[in-house]
């Protein structure tokens, strides 16, 4: 590393001190933590962007949000040249470059992964970095320190795009990188020509005017509800109103937001009687979630929750429906011999109601380890893989090779049989996977591709909810001594250790109709997280806390001496 270089790093790292006591660990959301201490771990993560930017020779992206956590919080994530999450292989750099003490210290762990990385830091090649942030008021100051930390890298360049959803930022490096106009315009040109693309195939023409096609939307009073306020502007066939955008007095995710929603289950904020049959959703406070609910007419303030799970199915039937129509029988040509291979990934948490609904369908079902890392990796198996949390995040995911095989079949359709239900479902699939957002979950993205289903399908939002039951559930979180002290297997259904705790597990679980349940460690503190379900909201509680006593028998504060 040249002597210019070191002094910069020097110079400019002595301007943002670390906070004293405070350690911080890069996970699946970045680093997040209240604000004000934030600035040096922001600035570090400049310059972390800026390497990451080198080494990659690509363009990269750095996003200030703290997503569904409270107004005071934030944090910021590497956006990796794909427009996925930056590589796991990196993490641990990531904590030491956030943590190292003194400028001293940092310059000497740079240089040390610089060599070992082979990161071409001669100055002579070029790092771009694309910046983003959400609407909280700390994030003007903190992107102030991200490009302090990109300059300190000697031809690293930043260039900042303003108030983001954080899925706009991953599409705009992936489109960057992929050599697609890259900007926000283009985003919104891209998902709503492809809405008004389905829209306009809709079976018997569009049903325009008729009350179904509004929907309104929480828009968690984050950016999410501020950038849909300009979409809905650019749809036919859809109304949108929009609540909780961020210009009232209501505080970004405080009783609003699709976290809120679905782990509470009652209306967000301004919402209530008068919304009685409507069909509502909510954004999360960074518009990467998404679910839809109902206000019954029995109660102003419990829900019918819709969540992943159900928008998970909904995208499952629609693809399914299309692929088979594309490939039935008659069609013999040259391209039809391309079997898509269609799957869909889920976690343990899935409602295991929606699991044998999608086994119903004949559907290869996948579970993966939680986290939307794992989840991802494993639907870019598929030529089509679907995946979704509960918690309303997840994506749809089409291979070259299908969307190869779909273009060649539009193409040969429209020569043949133009007008043909067939051309019309490889043009609807083709639709698919320029509306939805490949790169990461994206709520507005998923909420058109609702809708335009739902018309589609000619459907409220009550026969979508009635597609299953969910199964009862309760989750509790047990403190233990020491969490690594349990070890799981199997996408963490069982418990392979400590000894003995999964054939107990499997004891409890036999006693109740439907019944099913498993134990994870969580990722950040001393707990256990216990999951159980069975077919009455009596006996699943009843399952979760049995299980929740074994779990203490074994690994609580009680068990040391055994």
């Amino acid at each position: 590393m040249k002597e210019e270089q070191s002094s910069l790093l020097l110079k400019s790292s002595s301007l943002f001190p670390p906070p004293q006591g405070v350690k911080v660990s890069y996970g699946t959301a970045g680093f997040r933590a209240d604000a004000s201490i934030l600035k040096s771990t922001v600035y570090r993560v400049g310059i972390l962007a800026a390497l990451r930017s080198l080494k990659t020779r690509s363009v990269v992206g750095l996003m200030i949000t703290a997503s569904h956590n409270k107004v005071t919080d934030n944090g910021v994530k590497i956006v990796d040249p794909s427009g996925g999450m930056l590589s796991q292989e990196w993490e641990p750099f990531a904590d030491q470059l956030a943590n190292a003490p003194t400028p001293e210290a940092l310059l000497s762990i740079i240089r040390e992964f610089v060599e070992k990385e082979k990161i071409p830091f001669d100055g002579v090649q070029s790092a771009e970095i694309l910046l983003g942030r959400d609407t909280r008021p700390s994030g003007e100051s903190l992107l102030e320190a991200a490009k302090q930390g990109i300059s300190s890298i000697f031809g690293a360049i930043a260039l900042d795009l303003g108030i983001l959803t954080t899925p706009q930022l991953h599409w705009m490096v992936r489109a960057r990188n992929k050599g697609i106009t890259a900007t926000e315009p283009a985003y919104f040109e891209q998902i709503s020509s492809s809405f008004r693309c389905l829209i306009d195939l809709i079976p018997n023409g569009a049903k325009i005017n008729k009350p179904d096609s509004t929907v309104v939307v929480d828009g968690a009073d984050g950016v999410g509800g501020e950038k849909l306020e300009v979409l809905k502007n650019m749809l036919t066939g859809l109304v949108i109103e929009v609540r909780n955008s961020g210009k009232g007095d209501g505080l970004l995710n405080d009783g609003v937001g699709a976290d809120y929603v679905q782990k509470e289950k009652v209306v967000p904020r301004g919402f209530g009687s008068h919304d009685i049959g409507l069909r509502c959703a909510s954004l999360d406070g960074d518009a990467d979630r998404l679910v839809y609910f109902s206000v019954p007419a029995d109660s102003s303030s419990k829900i019918d929750l819709v969540d992943g799970d159900k928008i998970l199915s909904l995208f499952a039937l629609f693809i399914k429906e299309q692929l088979n129509i594309l490939t039935k029988e008659g069609n013999e040509k040259s391209n039809n011999n391309f079997e898509a291979h269609l799957g869909v990934v889920q976690t343990a948490y899935a409602n295991g109601a929606s699991t044998n609904y999608l086994k119903q369908l004949g559907l290869e079902v996948i579970f993966t380890p939680t986290g939307v890392k794992h989840l991802h990796e494993k639907a870019a198996q598929f030529d089509i893989g679907i995946y979704f949390e509960a918690n309303g995040h997840g994506t749809i995911l089409f291979s070259e090779s299908v969307l190869s095989w779909l273009e060649a079949r539009h193409n040969e359709l429209t020569s043949v049989s133009e007008g043909s239900e067939q051309q019309k479902a490889a043009i609807r699939l083709l639709a698919v996977s320029k509306l939805i957002n490949q790169a990461v979950g994206d709520a507005l993205s998923c909420l058109l591709l609702v809708e335009a289903i739902l018309q589609h399908m000619d459907w409220s939002i009550h026969k979508w909810s009635e597609l299953y039951q969910d199964l009862p559930s309760r989750q509790l979180k047990v403190k233990v001594v020491d969490r690594t002290a349990i070890v799981t297997t199997n996408a963490e259904t069982v418990a392979v250790s400590p000894p003995g705790i999964q054939e107990a597990i499997d004891a409890e679980i036999a006693k109740y109709p439907k019944g099913r349940c498993f134990i994870r460690p969580s990722g950040t503190e001393d707990v256990v997280r216990v999951y159980a379900e069975a077919a009455t909201q009596e006996a699943a509680d009843n399952l979760a806390n049995s299980v929740a006593k074994l779990v203490d028998r074994f690994l609580g504060f009680g068990s040391s001496g055994q």
